[in-house]
């Protein structure tokens, strides 16, 4: 089993989207793009600006969808991610995706999640007393669905591991995927 989910749609984040992807592929596992559809994906750049006190939003690459989120077995995948970027806004009340993100949190397997990608474990009722890392601006949307907000670059919470923004990808996603290489150990 070495098919892992990484969680999309339109306004996904470009940076929290790839750096995970290429880091699967260099761990040995198959990044599989899941979205609402199977189609192409419009992905963005996330910056403040300087001066700025709120996210300037610009146009980045596209990414395909390899899978629908109706379409998806979760006991087909050793892990997911949930990416960043104004997408998990919209997407997180898509019921598939909830049964989805029930699963990885029920089944005790490793999840990776970063900025706003806390909307949809958040909405899915699985964030109850787990420490995550998240965008300030996310952190009601955390504490209010049970969380506990932690401002550092690597929260580790048993099989979660997340960070604020794509700034702590060189963070957090290192230990989650030594969660996932541990994890492919106990099953061989």
């Amino acid at each position: 089993m070495n098919k892992v989910l990484i969680i999309v749609g339109d306004a996904t984040e470009t940076v929290d989207t790839l750096y995970p992807y290429y880091r699967l592929i260099e761990a040995g596992f198959e990044p599989v793009v899941a979205a609402p559809e199977k189609r192409r994906y419009q992905m963005v750049l996330h910056e403040v600006k300087p001066g700025w006190t709120i996210t300037k939003e610009w146009e980045g690459y596209s990414i395909q969808a390899d899978v629908a989120f109706a379409e998806v077995k979760p006991d087909e995948y050793a892990g997911i991610m949930f990416s960043g970027g104004r997408a998990p806004e919209y997407i997180r009340y898509d019921e598939n995706l909830v049964r989805i993100t029930r699963h990885f949190f029920e089944t005790n397997k490793p999840i990776a999640c970063v900025c706003h990608g806390v909307e949809i474990p958040a909405y899915a009722g699985c964030v109850k007393g787990r420490r995550m890392a998240t965008v300030a601006k996310c952190r009601f949307d955390l504490e209010v669905c049970g969380g506990i907000y932690v401002n550092e670059p690597c929260v580790i919470d048993g099989n979660l591991a997340s960070g604020r923004t794509y700034h702590d990808n060189g963070h957090y996603v290192g230990p989650w995927i030594k969660m996932l290489e541990a994890a492919r150990l106990g099953r061989e």
